[in-house]
């Protein structure tokens, strides 16, 4: 059966690497697209957000195209998938920008990498950028057919940080241990690039797809 998958479109994130995946694990008559437009995200069968950039433009951007109500109407009512800064946005507020609200959906704040970090006596850089493991916390079906430990590609200066310890599916290291997945009901988020992260990524897409 045929489905349609929305890419949420708010002028920034690596839309088109995004569609591009999706589109390469979804079936052949499954309808994939880029939109900004509330009522075909709110009419599709799931939605994947994306995104990428600054927390306080990001958020401008979602307000100037009237998505607000739109996502979060989307993330509690289907298959949804935030990717990035489409899982930071979630959360209550950032540190970046001297501090910005941010959607509100999801407890918690997302907070900036120490300065100091170092691994061996080697400061680490920020933003990291690049691939690093990603610990299973728990049991999911995005998880399925991927082993515990996968490698994902990441970059970001900023990790999230929920106050519901229940919500984390995924954890990594980078310094300090932060949460790079959270899960509840129907949405998942991560702060990797699936779509930049190889056969484990594209298995997490395949997986949301036929998630249920």
């Amino acid at each position: 059966m045929s489905q349609t998958i929305a890419v949420i479109d708010y002028g920034m994130g690596n839309l088109r690497s995004v569609s591009k995946a999706v589109e390469q694990v979804a079936d052949t008559d499954d309808n994939v697209l880029v939109t900004d437009d509330p009522r075909l995200i709110l009419s599709a069968d799931r939605v994947v957000f994306p995104g990428q950039g600054a927390a306080r433009d990001c958020m401008d951007a979602i307000s100037e195209h009237h998505l607000n109500r739109a996502v979060l109407d989307a993330a509690h009512s289907k298959p949804f998938l935030g990717i990035c800064m489409g899982l930071q946005v979630l959360m209550e507020t950032s540190e970046e920008n001297g501090g910005t609200g941010l959607l509100g959906l999801i407890p918690g704040k997302v907070r900036r990498f120490p300065a100091d970090m170092e691994i061996e006596s080697q400061r680490l850089k920020i933003p990291q950028m690049g691939w690093n493991r990603v610990q299973q916390t728990r049991p999911h079906p995005l998880w399925e057919g991927i082993p515990d430990g996968s490698r994902f590609y990441f970059v970001h200066s900023y990790y999230i940080d929920p106050r519901e310890g229940d919500l984390v599916a995924g954890t990594t290291d980078y310094g300090i241990p932060f949460t790079s997945v959270i899960a509840r009901d129907n949405l998942f988020a991560a702060q990797f690039h699936p779509e930049k992260s190889a056969a484990a990524g594209l298995r997490l897409l395949r997986n949301f797809i036929n998630w249920n």
